[in-house]
């Protein structure tokens, strides 16, 4: 690990107490103490200084401690420090969904590739090409992907980007196929428009066409 990686991780061993709450993380306000030479790559990956961050551990704790700010840049915040890093588009990935509770009082959640889990639904909304603004539900704001169940938003068209939520802190995450085929296979069909219900949210995944 090269000594400028090493160094942060002794630092944050130094100063936090295990791996921070969304809410414990969003109160750390220290100065800025510079750039750091980490990107998080389109696909998820973390890299620094040219080469792939192999260790799962490693993520895992650098994405405890991720949070995008007001002028729309990255860092890695701890009690005493705040380095900025570089994300080539979303900060997390979303590699599956999970539902509990039910009758009328169920949660749908996101399992990110970092090992976190999220509500979706309420102030984290699901972003979805085609969905009108709901308020606190879906927003049209990017492309889904061509399959799922009855072919949900089929208009994307080939290569486009997929379906994302937003998380905790300022970040958001990127559904992966497995993700959004979860959440349209559980999807209930109600005037010709795929929708789930979540935290209370009533969710519009996109039109059908019959397919």
């Amino acid at each position: 690990m090269a000594e400028e990686l090493q160094g942060l991780v002794d630092s944050i061993v130094a100063s936090t107490a295990g791996l921070p709450d969304p809410e414990t993380l969003a109160c750390w306000e220290p100065e800025l103490s510079g750039d750091i030479d980490i990107v998080i790559r389109s696909d998820g990956s973390w890299w620094h200084g040219g080469s792939c961050i192999t260790r799962e551990g490693l993520v895992r704790l650098f994405a405890s401690l991720l949070r995008r700010e007001a002028d729309d840049a990255y860092y890695l915040v701890t009690p005493v420090e705040k380095w900025r890093i570089q994300v080539e588009r979303h900060a997390l990935v979303a590699v599956d969904c999970d539902r509990s509770g039910h009758n009328g009082d169920e949660s749908w959640f996101v399992l990110l590739n970092t090992g976190g889990r999220c509500r979706i639904g309420g102030r984290y909304r699901l972003h979805v090409q085609g969905v009108p603004d709901q308020g606190p539900g879906a927003v049209a704001d990017d492309r889904a992907f061509t399959e799922g169940r009855g072919n949900v938003a089929r208009d994307a068209g080939a290569g486009q980007t997929q379906p994302w939520v937003e998380l905790p802190n300022g970040l958001t995450a990127q559904l992966t196929r497995a993700a959004w085929y979860r959440l349209t296979e559980a999807a209930s069909i109600r005037d010709g428009r795929a929708l789930i219900t979540s935290a209370g949210t009533t969710i519009d995944l996109g039109a059908v066409d019959g397919g």
